[in-house]
C-alpha cells in the first residue's frame, strides 16, 4: 500500500465495493456519469470495467482519458474518488481473445463464475465490450472512521 494511512483506508474501499459511479468528460466539458460495476486490483493500483464500445462514456474516454471513480461505503458515510487517465483495451473480436480473457478475470472478481463461459465469450465479441483500466494516480475523500 501507500504507508499514508488516510491514502490507505481510501484505497481500501476501493477493495471492499463492487459498484460505483464512472465520471468522464464530455465534449463540452460538463461531466457524463454512469453507474457502473468494477473490480480494482491493488498490487497494480488499477481499476478495471467492462465497457461496450460506442457508448457516451467510451466515446468519452477516446476523445479525453481523463475520469473518475466515485464508490461509497454501504452506510453512505465514507467515500473515495480515484483519479487517472483511463486507458482503453481493444474491442473484444474473438471469443479467446487477450480482451475476452481479461474480461473473464474482471468477471471472476466481481461475481464468481458464470454459468456458460462459451455463452459468456461470444456475448463479450457480439457486444463489442472492451475493458476500462483506470490506473489510480489520485484519491481523495473520507475513509471509513
Amino acid at each position: 500500500m501507500t504507508q499514508d494511512p488516510t491514502q490507505d483506508a481510501l484505497l481500501k474501499l476501493l477493495s471492499d465495493t463492487r459498484g460505483g459511479v464512472l465520471v468522464t468528460l464530455k465534449s463540452d466539458g460538463r461531466p457524463q456519469l454512469s453507474n457502473v460495476s468494477h473490480a480494482y486490483y491493488p498490487d497494480e493500483r488499477v481499476i478495471r470495467i467492462s465497457v461496450t464500445d460506442g457508448r457516451a462514456k467510451t466515446r468519452n474516454l477516446r476523445r479525453d482519458p481523463r475520469a473518475s471513480y466515485h464508490v461509497t461505503s454501504q452506510d453512505r458515510w465514507a467515500y473515495t474518488v480515484a483519479e487517472g487517465a483511463a486507458e482503453l483495451s481493444p474491442v473484444a473480436e474473438d471469443p479467446h481473445d487477450e480482451t475476452v480473457e481479461e474480461l473473464i478475470r474482471i468477471y471472476r472478481d466481481v461475481l464468481g463464475e458464470h454459468p456458460d463461459w462459451d455463452d459468456y465469450r461470444a456475448a463479450m465479441v457480439r457486444d463489442r465490450r472492451l475493458v476500462l483500466r483506470l490506473p489510480v494516480e489520485r484519491v481523495y475523500g473520507i475513509p471509513k472512521g
